[in-house]
C-alpha cells in the first residue's frame, strides 16, 4: 500500500478517535492547560504507552526502522515554549484544530493559518536560528535507553508504570 495512502488512512483513524474522545472539544483542552480536566493527557498518554509497546515490536519484528531526530537544547526548550504557548493561547494543538475543523468548528481554520504562518516562518528564519537557538548544545540522535544503557523494555516498563499512577491518581482526584 502507498504510504500516502496509509498516512490517510491512519490520519482519518485518528481524526475518529480524537473526536470519540471528546478531546477536540475547546472545553477538554483548555480543561487539561489547567489540570481541571485531564480527558486529553489520559487520551495522549494512551496513545504513547500503545504506540511505545508497537513500535519497539515492529523494530524488533524488522517491520520499521527507528530514526531518532537529533536532541537539540535550542530547539527543543524554544520549540516547546511555542508550542505551549500556542496551544494555551488558541485552545487546539496541531491534531486537534484540524480535528475541530472536520467538525465543523471554523474558528479552527484561524490556529491552522497560524500554523503554517509559523511553520512558514521557520523556514525563513532557518539560517539566522541554524547559527543561534539550534546551535546551542546538541547531543546527537540518541534515544532515551542508549542514553541510560538499558534495553528499550525496562523505559517501556517504566513508562507504563508511571502511566498507571497517573491513571490512579487523575481517578482518585475526579479530573
Amino acid at each position: 500500500m502507498d504510504e500516502h495512502v496509509l498516512g490517510l488512512i491512519t490520519g482519518a483513524l485518528l481524526g475518529f478517535l480524537l473526536q470519540k474522545g471528546g478531546v477536540l472539544r475547546f472545553e477538554r483542552q483548555v480543561g487539561a492547560l489547567l489540570l481541571r480536566d485531564m480527558t486529553v493527557v489520559k487520551f495522549l498518554l494512551s496513545a504513547v504507552l500503545v504506540g511505545s509497546v508497537g513500535a519497539q515490536l515492529l523494530y524488533e519484528a524488522g517491520l520499521i526502522e527507528l530514526s531518532h531526530k537529533a536532541m537539540n537544547v535550542g530547539g527543543v526548550v524554544v520549540g516547546g515554549l511555542l508550542f505551549g504557548a500556542g496551544w494555551a493561547v488558541a485552545g487546539f494543538c496541531p491534531g486537534t484544530a484540524v480535528g475541530a475543523l472536520a467538525e465543523g468548528r471554523w474558528h479552527a481554520l484561524f490556529v491552522i493559518a497560524g500554523m503554517l504562518a509559523g511553520a512558514a516562518l521557520f523556514a525563513e528564519a532557518y539560517p539566522l536560528l541554524s547559527q543561534t537557538v539550534l546551535a546551542w548544545k546538541d547531543f546527537g540522535a540518541v534515544a532515551l535507553p542508549q542514553a541510560l544503557g538499558v534495553s528499550p523494555w525496562h523505559c517501556i516498563v517504566v513508562l507504563w508504570g508511571a502511566a498507571v499512577v497517573c491513571f490512579v491518581w487523575c481517578e482518585f482526584k475526579g479530573v
